[in-house]
C-alpha cells in the first residue's frame, strides 16, 4: 500500500509539473517592431482623443486609417479624422494622405474655395508619423525603446510608466525646455505574444491658469499587423499645391501635428 501511495504521489507531482507552463521572458517589442518594417505591408490604427477642462468633458476626436511600412519605418499613411466643429476641425483634416514626402488634405477648411475640379490640397515636407493625435510615436524604434526602459511595471503584457516631454525630446536628439518640457506623460503600452503593440494609452495634464486645467487622453489600437498595404497619392488633376493658392485663401497654410518640433514652436 505504501508503494502504491508513493507511486501515486510521484505520478501526480509529475503531472502537475508537466501541466504547468514555464514563464517565458517577454519578447522585445523593439525587435518585434523592426521585423514589421517590410515594404508593401503595414498596420491599421484607430485612436480616440478626449479633452477635459477642469474635469468636465470638452471635446473628443477620432482617427482611423492605415499605415504603410518601408525598410526603416512608416513611409505612408491614409487617415480619416472626426473632430468637433470650430478650430478643432481646422487642425484635423477630415482626410489626409501622406506619401512620397507630401501630404494631401481634404474636407473642412482644407476644401474651402478650391479651384474648380480640385478636391485636395498638397503640402510638402510634412513628416510621416505613425499617428495624428498621439504625441508618442510607437512606430519609432527609439521611442518605443524609451517607453519600455522608463516603464515602472510590466504586468499582463502591459508596460506602464511616465516621462516628460523634455525626456521624450531627448530621444529625438532635441531639446525642449520651459513649461511644456515639464509636462508629464503617463502611458501604458500593451503588447501581444509576438511583442507587437496592440494598444497605447497616453495622457497629460497642464494648468492654463484662468483658462482652466486641461487633461488630454489618447487611446490607440493597432490591428492587422503585417497586412498588405499600398497607399497612393490622389490623381494629379485632383489636387493643388498650397503654394499655388491665392494669398487671401481660407485654407490653412500648414498642417500642425503633435511632433516635438511643433510643441517647441
Amino acid at each position: 500500500m505504501k508503494r502504491i501511495l508513493a507511486g501515486l504521489a510521484l505520478t501526480t507531482a509529475a503531472a502537475l509539473v508537466t501541466a504547468t507552463p514555464a514563464l517565458a521572458a517577454p519578447v522585445d517589442p523593439v525587435k518585434a517592431l523592426k521585423k514589421q518594417f517590410v515594404s508593401g505591408h503595414g498596420v491599421r490604427i484607430s485612436e480616440t482623443t478626449r479633452l477635459t477642462v477642469d474635469g468636465k468633458s470638452s471635446s473628443a476626436g477620432k482617427t482611423t486609417g492605415t499605415l504603410e511600412f518601408g525598410k526603416s519605418g512608416v513611409v505612408a499613411s491614409d487617415l480619416k479624422n472626426r473632430a468637433p466643429g470650430g478650430l478643432a476641425a481646422a487642425f484635423a483634416p477630415p482626410r489626409i494622405i501622406t506619401v512620397g514626402g507630401h501630404s494631401y488634405a481634404q474636407g473642412g477648411a482644407f476644401s474651402e474655395e478650391l479651384p474648380e475640379g480640385k478636391k485636395w490640397v498638397r503640402y510638402s515636407g510634412v513628416a510621416t508619423g505613425g499617428t495624428y493625435n498621439q504625441s508618442i510615436d510607437v512606430f519609432e524604434p527609439k521611442v518605443l525603446k524609451a517607453l519600455v526602459s522608463h516603464a515602472k511595471s510590466f504586468k499582463s503584457s502591459t508596460y506602464k510608466g511616465s516621462l516628460t516631454y523634455s525626456e521624450l525630446s531627448k530621444v529625438y536628439g532635441q531639446k525642449l525646455t520651459g513649461k511644456i518640457g515639464k509636462i508629464k506623460i503617463d502611458y501604458s503600452v500593451v503588447v501581444n505574444s509576438k511583442g507587437l503593440v496592440t494598444h497605447l494609452k497616453s495622457s497629460w495634464t497642464m494648468d492654463f491658469g484662468v483658462l482652466g486645467k486641461y487633461r488630454s487622453t489618447t487611446e490607440s489600437r493597432y490591428t492587422g499587423w503585417g497586412s498588405k498595404v499600398k497607399i497612393k497619392a490622389p490623381a494629379e488633376d485632383l489636387w493643388i499645391d498650397v503654394s499655388d493658392l491665392s494669398g487671401d485663401t481660407e485654407v490653412p497654410k500648414d498642417i500642425p501635428d503633435n511632433s516635438i518640433n511643433s510643441l517647441g514652436n
